[in-house]
């Protein structure tokens, strides 16, 4: 029988930050930033900073709901009744953030196309459209160290995060975290979208106009 909400969840903060890291969840799904049943969106537990819910390894962004979110600790470790395991890659890149920087309680990470396109470029995100003039002077940018499943990558993912709240992971996707899910999302729908109109502006093969000298943005 499939545990209860009232089975997993210890206070009424964690049964709030369940539901809406299950909608979190539904809502990728509706734009399809998810990778079958890989990549993850996590949220620290309201009043115990060592544990975070992250989705169950196996479901697709569309099954999960909040009874079946996996609560964890800052060593991967499941905390409490779970019928799910976790997956290695995603507790390396969340835990990463979720351990350095304790003011940010939710992070998420995408491997979208256009995401991952950006991220193969050399210069990375460009100011060339109205929404990446505001992000381009707030991404941090982390080298390709393959499949994240070696714990010391953490250190390392967290020195080059910064005081940034986005990161562009070179040849792999976008990370973004804040203090709350909705934070969150607004910032990755942000930089996702900057993303998307770089590369449609890439692939119309005009040239580009490049507004950098007139707005003070390089």
């Amino acid at each position: 029988m499939a545990l209860k909400l009232s089975d997993v969840s210890s206070s009424e903060g964690e049964t709030e930050a369940r539901r809406q890291l299950a909608c979190a969840y539904r809502l990728f799904d509706h734009f399809g930033w998810h990778e079958l049943i890989y990549n993850h969106i996590t949220v620290r537990v309201p009043g115990d900073d060592d544990h975070f819910l992250i989705n169950p390894f196996g479901l697709m962004y569309r099954e999960i709901n909040a009874s079946n979110l996996v609560k964890i600790d800052l060593d991967g470790r499941i905390v409490g009744k779970s019928e799910y395991d976790v997956n290695p890659a995603g507790f390396v890149v969340h835990s990463a953030v979720h351990r350095a920087k304790p003011d940010m309680h939710a992070v998420a990470h995408t491997h979208t196309t256009a995401g991952q396109a950006v991220a193969c470029q050399e210069r990375g995100l460009l100011p060339l459209s109205f929404t990446s003039m505001f992000y381009s002077q707030r991404v941090a940018y982390h080298e390709f160290e393959g499949i994240t499943l070696d714990t010391d990558e953490c250190q390392r993912l967290a020195a080059d995060l910064g005081d940034c709240r986005l990161m562009i992971l070179r040849n792999h996707g976008l990370l973004a975290c804040g203090p709350t899910i909705a934070d969150t999302f607004l910032d990755l729908y942000n930089l996702q979208r900057a993303c998307e109109v770089q590369i449609a502006a890439q692939a119309g093969g005009a040239k580009m106009n490049n507004p950098a000298a007139s707005c003070g943005v390089s």
